[in-house]
């Protein structure tokens, strides 16, 4: 069995340029197993020469190994942090701010940004890159539509300036959806960019092995702008963040020294 996925990790990742080795093997196993049986495989190997030659297979591997699972706000009080705390502080020396949300899955994580940052300046004013290593995922995020349960935390009154009810879907405003550029980004294979002020990664973290998240910290630390933040997910706590030249802005704030 571990040289069955050795082997496909090797295949996947000459393929893909995607590095199994770098996520947690038990869940990724578990995860992927339980879909190659479910598509009637009967190991790892069997069901890449399959997902080689199928695409709608490659994606829905893709899917299950990225795990979208986001909604708008998510940990609202987190949001609170970023606006009346740390955006407050960064706009004190800039107009304009460089934002990156990483790994954005379906949207909600940047389309939120721009909400919070509608606060501050016009949405004319507002630009945040948002990536995602799942092109599907990307294309979600580009239609800008989503379940109720999705808007569960979303303030009401940034309900109703912002979405609008189509069946049983909310529509994203617009003039919201054009302040986020979305783009394809391996976060362990593609290179950063630099001079960010706030760099968003939440709830993707978990997943890599203490190795890979250590080398995505040190990017992210070089990809930031002195007392550029970095905000992480409610689970991904930096107990060492002096290792990567940050500091404690507030719980899950790390502002780079």
């Amino acid at each position: 069995m571990n040289q069955d996925y050795e082997q496909f990790t090797l295949k996947i990742k000459q393929k893909t340029g995607i590095d199994l080795a770098f996520y947690k093997e038990a869940q990724m196993k578990r995860r992927l197993t339980s879909l190659y049986e479910k598509k009637g495989f009967h190991s790892f190997m069997d069901f890449f020469q399959a997902i080689n030659k199928d695409a709608q297979l490659m994606n829905e591997f893709l899917d299950r190994m990225t795990i979208n699972v986001s909604e708008f706000y998510r940990n609202a009080k987190r949001w609170d942090v970023l606006e009346k705390k740390v955006l407050p502080r960064l706009l004190t020396t800039k107009k304009k701010l460089k934002i990156w949300s990483a790994a954005s899955s379906t949207g909600e994580e940047p389309y939120t940004i721009a909400m919070i940052l509608s606060h501050f300046m016009p949405l004319s004013a507002i630009s945040i890159l948002a990536t995602d290593i799942d092109e599907k995922a990307i294309q979600r995020a580009k239609l800008g539509v989503y379940p109720e349960r999705s808007l569960n935390e979303v303030p009401l009154e940034i309900k109703k300036k912002y979405f609008t009810k189509d069946g049983d879907f909310f529509k994203v405003d617009e003039n919201i959806q054009k302040t986020v550029t979305f783009r394809k980004h391996n976060l362990l294979a593609d290179s950063y960019g630099s001079g960010y002020d706030l760099i968003v990664c939440r709830n993707v973290l978990i997943y890599f092995t203490e190795e890979a998240k250590e080398e995505i910290y040190h990017k992210f630390s070089s990809a930031l702008t002195s007392g550029g933040v970095l905000f992480v997910g409610s689970t991904e706590q930096i107990f060492n963040p002096t290792v990567y030249g940050f500091e404690t802005e507030d719980t899950f704030f790390y502002r780079k020294m």
